[in-house]
């Protein structure tokens, strides 16, 4: 008989709402049930979490790096687990390694690993192609000298892996796709996410209408809400049918822009749509104050949230953001609930994802798990069951 264990004496979110006064108990990896404490099977071995919150483990579909490396120095499986452990620490327990804009052998690379790597069950849940189909004149940090059309050989590529990552999303810029090209995608199964694009609005819908199902971090590398061009912010918080990451660090993104996107995109399609990214880079979970991004320099600076990444020129180099600070700058920052703010890092990304079996608390689901205290800080994890405490 499976190993069963009760964790009591915390509030439960399971992805929508909290639940008080109530006992989940786990079972061979998986959640069993959600049940009153007061009606719990006294033979079930019980965990006293002594207050705080219980919920899903956090999903990020944008991650770069952590623990001193990149994707890009290595796109091999053990880059991925380092990088997935360094942020279940803070309660990511699912996360997208993703490789920014590079040649053809580090894509290809980056495909093999993630292939091998959502099999071993170390939090990586799939794979992020960050570029190189990006538009020159919106790269942000990613080097112009590989962006490129997509052609019919990649498309191949991609879709050949589709099937074996099970979770591939590609960003992807309008100047660099067509309709007909998304929709090939899309019809794969793979997510495609608008990005890095120069885009008008009109040009950005008939993506979305094609099948882009996103917007990589929102405000950041794309066209500007303007009043008589929308451009591809307009165009996505306009559009029923798209999702849209988000950076919360405080440097990415304005939180009165914040704000308003979140009040806005929720008038067109109700809760939901907006969702966290980190969008991190390697120093997370690292103590050094630099590394290279092809060949360049990135530093950290102090902030108040969290650090600022740059490159020399000043350009913002992706985050030092963590997943747990995230929701608390929603929380603190953007006078959001709870509830929501944790939504923004679990049920909303699996739902972006079209991952069906994490991101909610409900029997049948793998225990991914993330437990707060009552500063919102992690505590523990638990990995299909596992807890990293070993508690």
């Amino acid at each position: 008989m499976m190993e069963r264990l009760a964790l009591i004496g915390a509030r439960i979110f399971d992805g929508e709402r909290f639940h008080e006064h109530k006992a989940l108990v786990l079972r061979g990896g998986k959640i069993e049930a959600l049940v009153a404490t007061a009606d719990l099977d006294p033979t079930i071995p019980r965990r006293d979490l002594a207050g705080g919150v219980l919920a899903p483990g956090f999903i990020d579909a944008q991650v770069n790096g952590g623990g001193g490396i990149m994707l890009n120095d290595a796109p091999r499986p053990e880059t991925m687990a380092r990088i997935a452990a360094a942020h279940r620490i803070h309660g990511t327990t699912s996360l997208l390694p993703t490789l920014i804009t590079d040649g053809r052998q580090a894509i290809e690379s980056a495909l093999e690993a993630a292939a091998d790597s959502v099999r071993s069950d170390q939090g990586v849940a799939g794979l992020h192609l960050e570029g190189p189909h990006l538009a020159p004149a919106r790269k942000g940090a990613h080097p112009a000298e590989f962006m490129r059309p997509v052609v019919a050989d990649d498309i191949a590529l991609y879709i050949s892996f589709a099937e074996r990552i099970g979770t591939l999303l590609l960003t992807l810029a309008v100047e660099q796709v067509t309709a007909k090209q998304v929709a090939e995608l899309t019809e794969a199964g793979i997510i495609v996410s608008i990005g890095h694009s120069d885009a008008k609005a009109s040009e950005a819908q008939a993506l979305f209408d094609a099948g882009a199902h996103g917007v990589t971090h929102l405000f950041n590398a794309m066209s500007q809400l303007g009043n008589r061009e929308p451009g591809l912010v307009g165009a996505a918080i306009d559009h029923p049918s798209v999702w849209c990451g988000i950076i919360a660090d405080g440097h990415h993104v304005d939180p009165i822009s914040h704000r308003l996107a979140l009040r806005a995109k929720r008038a067109v399609t109700g809760p939901g749509r907006l969702f966290l990214v980190t969008d991190a880079m390697a120093l997370v979970g690292s103590t050094s104050d630099h590394f290279l991004l092809h060949g360049r320099t990135v530093r950290r600076t102090p902030g108040d949230l969290c650090a600022k990444l740059t490159l020399d020129d000043g350009t913002i180099a992706g985050s030092d953001l963590d997943m747990a600070s995230a929701i608390r700058f929603c929380v603190e920052r953007l006078d959001l609930s709870l509830a929501e703010a944790l939504a923004m890092a679990t049920s909303y990304p699996a739902r972006f994802l079209k991952i069906t079996d994490r991101g909610m608390i409900k029997p049948g689901l793998r225990a991914d798990l993330v437990h707060l205290d009552a500063s919102l800080s992690v505590t523990d994890t638990w990995l299909s069951g596992r807890s990293a405490s070993g508690a």
